[in-house]
């Protein structure tokens, strides 16, 4: 009997069964072929498309519990999607396992080449540390994940930097301002790793010539006061109105680094627009959203990246935190410092990805379809 080549698998048909009795795996195969036999045409039949390649080796795990059989079916696909999900709609009409009555319900279709692109992307930011050299989406995807690569730490606080070896340095709010910088080719960065000042900043401009950037919004501008006054700043840039440094483009980064003031010039304006006479209202708790309320917000969000494969990270009160690529969420959670409620991306859900969630505290993950995970607390939410 023909099996297909893992290489060229794109989907697999999870579906599980429960039995009124109970019956061998020989059974639940014999039901599948047999209910199903000229139920879809010569195109579509199953033992056909076993002999031809494109159905692969059906695998069966079942148990027997209290005189009933239950378990889980795989089937490994090369058809395309619209097929593939004829087949899987197919299965649920087996109504007889052996002797017995069963019903099968399909749990997800899963797109196994969404780990293979999270492989690709991975190995290839290697290989490039030794060649620097493409075109395409993907390659600047992987030089920037090469960049990244390059960040280290200074100070007895391991601030998170770039190329310190200059005379001049510019100083951020957090790691993510620092990862934002360096994609785009600002090497001499460092970050305060948050609000607070850290000494190893207030060391560094006693030998350096330190330019502070900051936030287009209130909070910025609060912290520029703070660090201004503890640190010897010589300059102070600023993000354009309601936008983060680490959100900008290239493009807005180098403008807002050309429009920086002298840090006493930005002291005074400061002074006389009346935002040093305030300070930031404490956020208010955020209640917990019940599990339909979130899957509305997650909806609602969806709709805004839906076939544009791209990913959503978003705090406790789903605003949005950032947009990435469908293929850079893994790289991206992975370097993000700041807490992250929910992800929503316009793909596959791999098992990496799902992994990285439960380790980063994320509580939801929607997605189009999930690797299979055993045993992960994060809730996940079918798109």
């Amino acid at each position: 009997m023909a099996k297909v080549s893992p290489v060229s698998i794109k989907y697999m048909i999870y579906a599980s069964f429960s039995a009124q009795g109970p019956v061998e795996k020989p059974d639940v195969i014999g039901a599948i072929f047999g209910q199903t036999e000229g139920l879809l045409g010569s195109d579509l039949e199953m033992r056909e498309l076993q002999k031809e390649g494109k159905i692969g080796r059906i695998e069966v795990d079942l148990s027997v519990v209290d005189g009933k059989s239950v378990g889980e079916i795989r089937v490994p696909s090369a058809l395309d999607k619209s097929e593939t999900t004829i087949i899987a709609a197919t299965l649920e009409t087996i109504d007889r396992i052996g002797p017995t009555e069963a019903k099968i319900e399909v749990s997800k279709i899963e797109d196994v080449r969404g780990s293979k692109r999270d492989y690709i992307v991975e190995r290839a930011r290697k290989l490039l540390e030794g060649l620097d050299s493409s075109d395409g989406d993907m390659a600047k995807s992987v030089r920037e994940e090469s960049r990244v690569a390059r960040i280290g730490e200074y100070g007895d606080d391991k601030l998170p930097c770039g190329d310190l070896s200059g005379e001049e340095i510019v100083v951020v709010e957090g790691r993510a301002d620092v990862v934002n910088l360096i994609k785009n080719r600002v090497f001499n960065v460092i970050g305060m790793s948050g609000a607070k000042l850290s000494k190893d900043i207030a060391r560094l401009g006693e030998e350096k010539e330190l330019t502070l950037f900051v936030d287009g919004d209130r909070g910025g501008k609060l912290i520029a006061k703070n660090v201004i006054a503890n640190a010897n700043i010589a300059y102070v840039a600023v993000a354009p109105d309601g936008k983060e440094v680490e959100e900008l483009q290239g493009k807005e980064i180098l403008i807002s680094l050309r429009k920086r003031w002298p840090a006493q010039e930005f002291m005074r304006r400061l002074g006389r627009n009346g935002d040093d006479e305030h300070t930031p209202a404490e956020s208010a708790p955020v209640a917990e959203l019940s599990r339909e309320e979130v899957k509305k917000k997650v909806r609602e969000l969806y709709a805004e990246i839906k076939d544009n494969k791209k990913a959503i990270f978003v705090d406790a009160s789903f605003n949005i935190i950032q947009t990435v690529g469908a293929t850079s969420a893994l790289g991206s959670l992975m370097r993000s410092d700041t807490p992250v409620k929910a992800i929503i991306i316009d793909g596959s859900a791999t098992s990496s990805l799902i992994s990285a969630c439960g380790e980063k505290g994320v509580t939801y993950l929607a997605a189009r379809n999930f690797s299979h995970v055993e045993g992960t607390s994060v809730q996940l939410i079918s798109l």
